[in-house]
């Protein structure tokens, strides 16, 4: 960042740090104390797929490695959800295999593509919530949809307050978009 940045108050973006997912289990225990919000085992990634028959052989391999607990959808956006599934007491586990999407994505050259990550979460009586990780801004953030389009700002707002020691929160609300019907949550 130069001089003229910081006349014109420009500020310097977050790099992506995908290794940053790996503090997701202990925050799994934190946010499960603070909430009653415990994993569900299922996690997802978002990208725009890329034409092209690198893309389409990366994207096979990546199914291949992940096999039957790994489900593909495309939202009404155009972007392509890897829906992973594992037991909710592996949240390790399933934090380690979307990990290995973003990364096998990422060195590929396809970095940009990538959308998000999340890992959902609820309670016995049916909240829901998803820690999502904004690839390009290397922050995460609580979302909780509700009926309809409607959030649940009050339990975005604790989640964020429990977790704002254990993971990098994205500070500019305008910046936690909704992930309405995002597979998995």
């Amino acid at each position: 960042m130069g001089w003229l940045d910081v006349i014109l108050g420009r500020t310097k973006q977050a790099e992506p740090n995908l290794d940053a997912l790996f503090a997701l289990p202990s925050a799994a225990v934190t946010l499960q104390a603070a909430t009653g919000l415990a994993p569900t085992g299922e996690g997802s990634v978002s990208f725009r797929a890329a034409e092209g028959g690198a893309f389409a052989t990366l994207q096979g391999d990546v199914k291949a490695l992940l096999g039957e607990r790994v489900e593909e959808s495309t939202d009404v956006y155009g972007y392509t959800w890897l829906l992973v599934r594992r037991a909710p007491d592996a949240v390790t586990d399933l934090v380690t295999e979307l990990h290995a999407v973003n990364s096998s994505l990422e060195d590929a050259g396809f970095g940009p593509s990538l959308l998000c990550s999340l890992v959902a979460f609820a309670d016995p009586r049916g909240r829901r919530l998803a820690i999502v990780y904004l690839y390009k801004r290397g922050t995460f953030y609580p979302f909780a949809p509700l009926g309809g389009q409607h959030r649940d700002n009050a339990l975005e707002l604790q989640a964020r307050g429990a977790l704002a020691e254990e993971l990098r929160i994205e500070e500019d609300l305008a910046r936690w978009f909704p992930v309405w019907g995002a597979p998995g949550l």
